[in-house]
Parts: C-alpha cells; sequence; structure tokens
C-alpha cells in the first residue's frame, strides 16, 4: 500500500508540473525521461522493455558495493492514467525539469552533508588555543575604538532577509524523502556491513551513494556474478584497512602542522614580540605537587594517593624504549643486558616551543634535538643514579626528577622503575631482587596509580615476572595498561600468530588490564633515532598480518596510540582523585594548626630551615660581637692567661736556680741565659697558643652565654656543632710566632725601670706570684703530712702510717734549716745520712728518696718564706737600684727579674691583641660563614641539630600547607582548562 500511496504523490507532483509548463513547446521521446522519474510514474509503458541498461562505472568496480546484488524494483500500478499523444511536450519538460531537480537537489544535500562532516573532523582535530589568547596583541581587544562596528551592522541585511536568499531546506528534505524509499534492499546491506566495519568509510557524499544505489538499480536486469561470503569480507576489510591507513596519514601530517604552529606559536615569547608572563602548565603545577610530596612525612602515606603513571617490566622488556618514544627522544642510558635503571625516574611530560630537559634541582636545559646534550643528559642521569645508590647496595629508592618540554608531547607523569629480575647475578647485592619488588610494590600499591605492564613480545609469556606482580597489585585490571613490545620480532619468530593475539586479548595472562596495545621500539640499534623508529613502526603495522587478518585493531598498535591512551587515562584519574586529596589535606592542616595552638601559643611556626635561618643570623651576630670586645678586657684576659701558663717554668727554671747563687753578678747572668734560650724556643709558641686559646674562649662564652627570655635551647646542639667545627678548621697565622719572637726578646733585654710606680707593681706582681707558690707548696706539705692537730681534733682525722714518716721527717728536716738558714737547695749525702739515723733512733725508718722528696717541700717553703721578707725589704729599694746598688747592703735583682716579666708579658699581650682585632676575629668570622653555608646544604646535618617536637610539627605543618596550596592552585587551573 505505501507503494501505491507514493506513486500517486509522485504522479501528481508530475502532472501539477505539467500543467504549470503549458508555455513550453517542442517534444521528447519517452526514452530520455531521467531513470527514477520512468521508474515512478511509467513503470507499464511499452518501452521501458527497450531501454538499454547503464554502463558500470570505473568506481564501482573498486568498492565494495558491487559485492552484493541489489534486487528489483517492484512498483504498483498507478490510478491515473497516461496518454502520451496528448501530453507529449508537458512530459518532456517535466522529465527534464525532474531530472535536473533531483541532480541539484542530491548534490546539494550530499555536498552539504559532506562538508559538515569534513567540518566537524577538522573542529575536532584543531586545538583548544584558549590558554593561548594572551598571543594576540592588545590592540585587537581595543579595535572597537577605532571602528563603529554599529554602524556596519545597521548597514548589513537582517536575517530574515537573508532567509528569504536560502533555500528552503523542509522543502528539500520532503523531496528527499520520497527516493529514500526507493533504494534497494541491497544498498542497505552495504551500508549496514560498512557501517558495522567502520563509520569512517561512511564519510563519502551521500549524494554520492544515492547515486550510486540508482545506478544499481537501473542495472536490475543483468544478471550478476554470484560472490562468496569470504570474498565479500576480504574486499570489505581490505577497504576497512586502506581507511584507516589513510586517514592514519592525513591525521599525521596535521599533527605535525599544529605542532609547528604551536611550537612557532609558543616562540613569540622568546623572541619579545608579546612580553606578557607565561602561565604555568597545568602539568608542571601537578609535577611541583608530587615533588612536594615525595619529601613530605611518610607516615601520613598521602602521597601515595595522588595519580602518576608507574612503568613496570622484566629487565630488558623495552620499557626504558617506550618511554623515549613517548618522550620522542633518547634520554636513557643503555645497556646490552646490563641494568641500567638503578633508581625511579620520574619524568614530567609537557608541550613547550622547544624539546628540551632538565632536572627538578637544576637550572641546565638539555637541547634534545642535539646529540652532544643528549649523550651528556644520559650521562648525569647515570651519575646520579650511581650517587643515590648506597655503598653495598644495587638499587635505590631515591627518586630522580625530570621535565621534558617539547612540541606535541602528551601531558603526563611517568615513573620509570628498575627492571623486575628473577635471578641476582654476580656484581648485584643479596637483596636486589626483594629491594626492586618491594619499590615496585610501594608505587604500584597507590590506588591512583597508572600502571603501564610492559612484556617482552619475544621471548615465551611463561618467562614473565611482571605480569603476576601487577596482578597481585591491581587483580580487577581498572588501572593496568598492558603494552606488548618487540611485535616485529614476535611476529617473525613465534609459530601460531594467534599466541600474540591471545596476549593482547588478555586471554594469556591471568591479569586483566584496561587496555592492550603493541608497538615497536626498533630493530635492536641503540644508534637509531626517534623518527627512524616511528617509520620503522608505521611501515611494520602497513604490512602486518596481524592487522590484515584482524588479531590487532588499529587502534591497538603504535606508541602514538599508546601515549594518547595513557594521557587519557592520567588525566581522568587525576580528575577523579584530586579534590578528594586536597580535602584530606584540609583536614590534616586543621588537625597539625589545632597542636600546635594547644603546644606551642607564643611561638612563631618555623620550620627547620627557618630555624636554621635564625640561628644562623644569631651566631653570625655573635661572631661580631668579638670585634666589640674593648682592648682593655682582651690584654687583660690574655695576660692574665699567658702567666698562668709560663709562671711555673718562670719560678722553677729561671728564678729558683739564679736565686740560689751566691752573688748578684752570677743571678743575672744566670737570669739572662735562661730568658734568651725560653724565648728562642717556647716562649713564641706558648704565646700564640695562649691567644688562640683565648679567642676560642671568648667565642664560646658569646656563643653559649644565656640571653634571658630571647634565649632559645633549640639552638644549642648547632651552636656547638658550629663553634667547633668553626675551631677545627682555624689555623693562626704562621708568621706571628717570628715577629713575636723579636719583641719578646726585646722586651725581656730591657732592665731599666723607669718610675716608681712600675717598682712597686713589680714587687706586686712578685708578691702574687711567690705567695701562690708558697700556698700550692703548703697544700703539697699538708698532703704529704697529713691533717694537723687541729684537724684532728676537731674533725676526727688521723694520719696514716706514711703521713706519719713523712711528719717525722719533715721536723727532722725544719731543725736542720733552723740551724742553718742559709742551707743550700741540696742536701749533701752525709746530712742524708744523719737525718735517716736520727729517725731510726727514734723507730722510724725512712728512705733516702723519702727525705729528699721532704727536703724538696720543705726547702721551698722555707726559700719562698725568705724571698717574700726580701721582697718586702725591696719597696724602698727603687733609690738604691736607681744608684746601681752601690754602697749598698740591698740588692733587688729578683724584683728586676719580675718587672722584665711583668713587662714581656704585656708587650707581649698588646701585640696578641693587635694580631686577634685586626687578623683572627676576621679570620674565624669567615670560617664561621664557610661552616653554616655547608652545614645549610647538608640536610642530614640540619634534620640531626635541629630536633624535637616543635621543629617536626612546625615542619609538617609547612609542608601540608603548601601542598593544599598547590593542589589548589591546580585544581583552579583544571576548571579553568575544562
Amino acid at each position: 500500500m505505501w507503494r501505491l500511496r507514493r506513486a500517486a504523490v509522485a504522479c501528481e507532483v508530475c502532472q501539477s508540473l505539467v500543467k504549470h509548463s503549458s508555455r513550453m513547446r517542442g517534444s521528447s521521446p519517452l526514452q530520455k525521461l531521467h531513470l527514477v522519474s520512468r521508474s515512478i510514474y511509467h513503470s507499464r509503458h511499452p518501452t521501458l522493455k527497450f531501454q538499454r541498461p547503464h554502463q558500470r562505472t570505473s568506481f564501482q568496480q573498486f568498492s565494495s558495493l558491487t559485492n552484493f546484488p541489489l534486487r528489483k524494483l517492484k512498483l504498483c500500478p498507478v490510478k491515473y492514467g497516461y496518454q502520451p499523444h496528448r501530453n507529449f511536450w508537458p512530459a518532456r519538460l517535466a522529465a527534464r525539469l525532474l531530472k535536473l531537480r533531483y541532480l541539484i537537489l542530491g548534490s546539494a544535500v550530499g555536498g552539504g552533508y559532506t562538508a559538515k562532516k569534513t567540518f566537524d573532523q577538522w573542529k575536532d582535530m584543531i586545538p583548544d588555543f584558549s590558554d593561548y589568547k594572551w598571543i594576540v596583541p592588545d590592540i585587537v581587544w581595543e579595535i572597537d575604538e577605532y571602528i563603529d562596528f554599529e554602524k556596519i551592522r545597521k548597514a548589513l541585511p537582517n536575517s530574515e532577509d537573508l532567509a528569504k536568499l536560502a533555500p528552503d531546506l523542509d522543502k528539500i528534505v520532503e523531496s528527499l524523502s520520497l527516493l529514500k524509499d526507493f533504494f534497494t534492499t541491497g544498498h542497505k546491506l552495504v551500508s549496514e556491513v560498512i557501517e558495522a566495519s567502520d563509520p569512517l568509510l561512511l564519510l563519502g557524499s551521500p549524494g554520492e551513494t544515492a547515486f550510486r544505489a540508482t545506478d544499481h538499480g537501473s542495472e536490475s536486469d543483468k544478471p550478476y556474478r554470484k560472490v562468496s561470503d569470504k570474498e565479500k569480507i576480504d574486499q570489505l576489510q581490505e577497504e576497512l584497512l586502506h581507511t584507516q591507513l589513510k586517514y592514519q596519514r592525513i591525521l599525521e601530517r596535521l599533527e605535525k602542522e599544529n605542532k609547528e604552529l604551536r611550537k612557532l606559536v609558543l616562540q613569540k615569547d622568546d623572541k619579545g614580540i608579546h612580553h606578557r608572563k607565561l602561565k604555568k602548565s597545568l602539568i608542571d603545577m601537578y609535577s611541583e605537587v608530587l615533588d612536594v610530596l615525595s619529601d613530605y612525612d611518610a607516615s601520613y602515606n598521602t602521597q601515595d594517593h595522588l595519580p602518576r603513571v608507574v612503568v613496570v617490566g622484566d629487565q630488558s622488556a623495552g620499557k626504558t624504549s617506550v618511554l623515549e618514544m613517548i618522550a620522542q627522544a633518547r634520554i636513557f642510558p643503555r645497556g646490552s643486558g646490563e641494568m641500567m635503571t638503578r633508581s625511579p625516574v620520574k619524568v614530567t611530560l609537557s608541550e613547550g616551543p622547544h624539546h628540551v630537559a632538565l632536572f627538578k634541582d637544576s637550572s641546565r636545559e638539555f637541547d634534545l634535538t642535539k646529540e652532544e646534550d643528549l649523550a651528556a643528559l644520559r650521562h648525569e642521569i647515570e651519575l646520579r643514579m650511581r650517587k643515590n645508590v648506597k655503598e653495598g647496595c644495587t638499587v635505590s629508592p631515591e627518586t630522580i626528577s625530570l621535565n621534558v618540554k617539547g612540541p606535541g608531547l602528551q601531558r603526563m607523569v611517568l615513573v620509570d622503575l628498575p627492571g623486575v629480575i628473577n635471578t641476582v647475578t654476580s656484581g648485584m647485592a643479596p637483596d636486589t631482587k626483594e629491594t626492586i619488588f618491594s619499590i615496585s610494590k610501594a608505587y604500584m600499591q597507590n590506588p591512583n596509580a597508572i600502571i603501564l605492564c610492559i612484556q617482552d613480545g619475544s621471548v615465551d609469556a611463561e618467562r614473565s615476572i611482571v605480569t603476576d606482580l601487577v596482578s597481585q597489585m591491581d587483580p580487577h585490571g581498572r588501572r593496568t595498561i598492558f603494552v606488548l613490545t618487540k611485535v616485529d620480532l614476535a611476529e617473525k619468530n613465534v609459530a601460531s600468530p594467534s599466541r600474540i593475539q591471545q596476549i593482547i586479548e588478555g586471554k594469556l595472562f591471568p591479569m586483566k588490564a584496561l587496555g592492550y596495545f603493541a608497538v615497536v621500539t626498533g630493530k635492536g640499534n641503540s644508534s637509531e633515532s626517534i623518527e627512524a623508529i616511528r617509520e620503522y613502526e608505521e611501515e611494520f603495522f602497513q604490512n602486518s598480518k596481524l592487522l590484515k587478518t584482524s588479531m590487532l585493531k588499529a587502534h591497538q598498535v603504535t606508541t602514538r596510540n599508546l601515549s594518547l591512551a595513557v594521557s587519557d587515562c592520567f588525566w581522568k584519574m587525576v580528575r577523579e582523585s584530586v579534590e578528594q586529596q586536597a580535602d584530606s589535606f584540609k583536614a590534616t592542616r586543621f588537625n597539625l594548626e589545632t597542636e600546635w595552638k594547644n603546644n606551642y601559643p607564643r611561638l612563631r611556626e618555623l620550620d627547620r630551615n627557618e630555624l636554621f635561618e635564625k640561628a644562623k643570623n644569631e651566631i653570625l651576630d655573635e661572631v661580631i660581637s668579638l670585634s666589640q670586645v674593648t682592648p682593655k678586657h682582651w690584654e687583660e684576659i690574655l695576660q692574665q692567661s699567658l702567666w698562668e701558663r709560663v709562671s711555673t717554668h718562670v719560678i722553677e727554671n729561671i728564678y729558683l736556680p739564679a736565686a740560689q747563687t751566691m752573688n748578684s753578678g752570677t743571678f743575672n747572668t744566670t737570669v739572662d741565659i735562661k730568658l734568651k734560650q725560653w724565648t728562642d724556643k717556647q716562649l713564641p709558641n706558648k704565646a700564640v697558643e695562649v691567644a688562640w686559646e683565648t679567642l676560642q674562649e671568648e667565642f664560646s662564652r658569646f656563643m653559649t652565654e644565656p640571653k634571658g627570655k630571647e634565649h632559645d635551647d633549640i639552638f644549642d646542639k648547632l651552636k656547638e656543632a658550629v663553634k667547633e667545627e668553626s675551631i677545627k678548621r682555624h689555623k693562626w697565622n704562621d708568621f706571628a710566632e717570628d715577629s713575636l719572637r723579636v719583641i719578646q726578646h726585646n722586651a725581656l733585654e730591657d732592665r731599666s725601670i723607669s718610675d716608681k710606680q712600675q717598682w712597686d707593681a713589680a714587687i706586686f706582681f712578685m708578691e702574687e706570684a711567690l705567695q701562690a707558690r708558697l700556698r700550692d707548696t703548703e697544700n703539697a706539705i699538708e698532703n704529704m703530712i697529713g691533717p694537723d692537730w687541729k684537724k684532728r681534733w676537731l674533725y676526727w682525722k688521723n694520719r696514716t702510717q706514711e703521713q706519719c714518716v713523712h711528719n717525722e721527717t719533715k721536723n727532722e728536716l725544719e731543725k736542720m734549716l733552723k740551724c742553718n738558714e742559709e742551707h743550700p737547695a741540696y742536701l749533701a749525702s752525709d746530712e742524708i745520712t744523719t737525718v735517716r739515723k736520727n729517725l731510726e733512733s727514734r723507730g722510724v725508718e725512712v728512705d733516702p728518696s723519702l727525705i729528699k722528696d721532704t727536703w724538696h717541700q720543705v726547702y721551698r717553703r722555707h726559700f719562698l718564706k725568705t724571698a717574700l721578707n726580701h721582697c718586702n725589704l725591696c719597696r724602698r729599694g727603687f733609690y738604691y737600684y736607681q744608684r746601681h746598688f752601690v754602697d749598698s747592703e740591698l740588692e733587688c735583682n729578683d724584683v728586676v727579674l719580675f718587672w722584665r716579666i711583668q713587662r714581656m708579658l704585656a708587650i707581649t699581650a698588646n701585640t696578641l691583641r693587635q694580631q686577634l682585632t685586626n687578623t683572627e676575629v676576621r679570620r674565624l668570622e669567615k670560617n664561621v660563614k664557610e661552616v653554616l653555608e655547608d652545614f645549610a646544604e647538608d640536610s642530614e646535618k640540619k634534620v640531626k641539630l635541629l630536633t624535637g617536637k616543635r621543629v617536626q610539627l612546625a615542619e609538617d605543618l609547612k609542608k601540608v600547607r603548601e601542598i593544599q596550596e598547590k593542589l589548589d592552585a591546580f585544581i583552579e587551573a583544571l576548571h579553568q582548562e575544562k
């Protein structure tokens, strides 16, 4: 019935055209009417059986549409009559008009559909230039100030006027619907098969397809050769493959042109055309978040929840080659069968005008288009890996961060891990296998990590280790992408091609994956360029039986398709998880801030680096305080310290031996000789040691002196370490001793005391020195003979047997001194025998050595008391000194000696003070700065010296804030990109 209704409508249209064309004259045979018109209106005319079938066009023999026979059209008879001898010229005119009408309408609609389809495809291929609006000069945005667009808009015709000029699309569609039902069922079958195979084959002109169907309908009377189903399927697959490759080449050409255009656009800022600051790319912001997280305290385990692409695989499976193909540069060290990846390498891929690479902690850029820079980059990566590996280990968990930028690179973050091994070979640490497994698991157990599982296709699948590991970490395959490498070798060596298909379809392994890909990473030559490898890969897959036999799909091959798929999966995972991670950090930050307010309400939140800077400033201020010490203070402490160091030598080795002589001439001669020997050998060195120790003491006093309320004991360890290291590095100037020796020698040769004040000062200095020695001697005698009778009665103390012997010996020796007060310093042998026999008569057994030791202390005390009495007499001896002790029984040569020593000490202290303030303090300050700089670069040292709950809490709080700020900025940029 529907055929009758459509035929009736068509005849009515035809008759109306004939009636309105009454002015047309002439005649035309019925055979010249259009095929569609004849088949619709005049299916029963006797002349139709004489029509000649159309010739087959040239394009039809290569089209898959010819493989399907078309059924003949069965038209129902028309109710309206037709009289050709009465309406011949109107029929001729209608046939011509109908022919022209359908040609125009079919071409217009088909061409319009094709144009729209092509425009949509090109629109999808054009990149989003919304991020590069800044490239447009500012004058473009201000052009409305110079041109009156409102006036131009009013001068143009309005939309209604333009609509009148446009064709009536509704009428066109209504007319085309009349033709739609006359296409044969064979054409429908071909369309369904092509559409099921690949929609790209339907991108041809619909009008052209319609005319092909019409031509086939006209040939329905011609018998067709029967084509088998296998031939149809082979021809369709061949056409499908050629069409996919054709569009693949078109896409690659467009991408190459797009890459060059984007490169030119991004280079404009480098050339100075536009000086606006470039916004940080989205992937760079995300990479910074991951870098901050890698330094964060692992106890929170939050750094493992942000996505990244983790590349895992067996050793020599081609992990590094796949990464290099994605990065479009040979950036990794290579070795034949040797483990080259010894630590994780985080590679951040981003788009940029130049193909460069740079490390996170370095400003040097490696130009990846130059072979020498590539070699330097590979060498630097290898050095960093070996530096990370500790002694006795083979691999290290420390990550190397590398940024790679270039035109056309897919934005993502990949982590290349050491290859999984099955056996530990010679030269490796015994725990290498377990360490690699632990590193891989640490990265893969992140629930948002995308696992890029690399499998070598040229070896037996049963030898794979990594697939079991991946299936354990991701049993459902929700975040795993499987990549089969070296497919060219696999196709050549594998006897059963279906085995490769089973691997790609995930039927051979227990693991599951989101997607399966097959790639070719070159011919095994390390000197091959990326472009050569890409050309070889494309050529291989064009001729591969795996594609021709549909074992592999076109979207499952080449590293380019792999890169696109991984990038899409990566950003999908990032968008799904990043906001959740930001919320978790907000909660962590709130908890840390609350803990800080409760424990340290009056302190600022200073992390370890900020605390170190504060301590550094305090230490430098304290070093500067050394230069503010007064010269008088320096000289006093230097003179006192030097006398304490040399007093024993002066009393024991110079004064006492000289004082035991019988006359003043011998005394002065002995003193001069001993002073010269002392000055030449010991005194300058002792003076420099004293000065250096004094500087250390003053420096330590400033460093450790409490500052009241401002003192912070958290810096004590750091200050002590800086002080010790600075003192260890500091060395006194070697030329100081030579100049000091001359000064001291001249000072000791002078004997002229100018005034009474200096004389009295010398007597006071001598009395203090002798009294100090006398006190020491009294203490030595008391320890030797034990407590006296008062202490024995008051404190209930007793003497030992030895002390009793010493006491009896002392008493006997004192009797001897009372008899001869001018006794020399040494006992004669007969005197020792006499003392021993006197003691034995009282029942005391003594040894001669005990008698000598006791005599030394007894005589020393006697001598010092005598010298102090003589010193008291010399107070009035300055007058006789000026007269050189002529006609005087008083001789005060010992006072002159102590004046010479005192003057030497004063001159030496003054000289040392000048060296300290002018040279050594500055050198010490320089050493302190160097030590602080070294400590600033040594993070382990800072952690060791600046410790405590307060430091750790501030450190965590700052890092959490930094991570949250970077995450918020990244999320905002992510929303803007959408």
